[in-house]
């Protein structure tokens, strides 16, 4: 049964490519869910899958893309299961 986390990411997360890389490490890692900007300037999201693989996207979350400047990530357990896919949400 898979899991599902709402994360947010807050630092330099906006401008940087953080949704879309977001995205590609969900889809690599066989992840559901979407990603948002927010109007604070963070990023906000909710992935559902393998509880492994869903460690491994928080473990990147830490850091994200090159270009970007992660100062904090939380990480919080959820009962809403996403549609498949991974999308990006404006």
């Amino acid at each position: 049964m898979p899991a599902s986390y709402r994360f947010r990411v807050r630092g330099h997360v906006q401008g940087v490519y953080f949704r879309q890389s977001t995205r590609q490490q969900a889809l690599a890692l066989q992840l559901d869910g979407w990603v948002c900007n927010r109007d604070d300037g963070s990023v906000e999201g909710l992935a559902s899958g393998a509880p492994a693989a869903l460690e491994a996207l928080r473990r990147w979350l830490c850091d994200g893309p090159p270009a970007a400047r992660v100062e904090t990530l939380d990480w919080q357990p959820d009962a809403d299961l996403p549609p498949p896919g991974f999308e990006v949400r404006r």
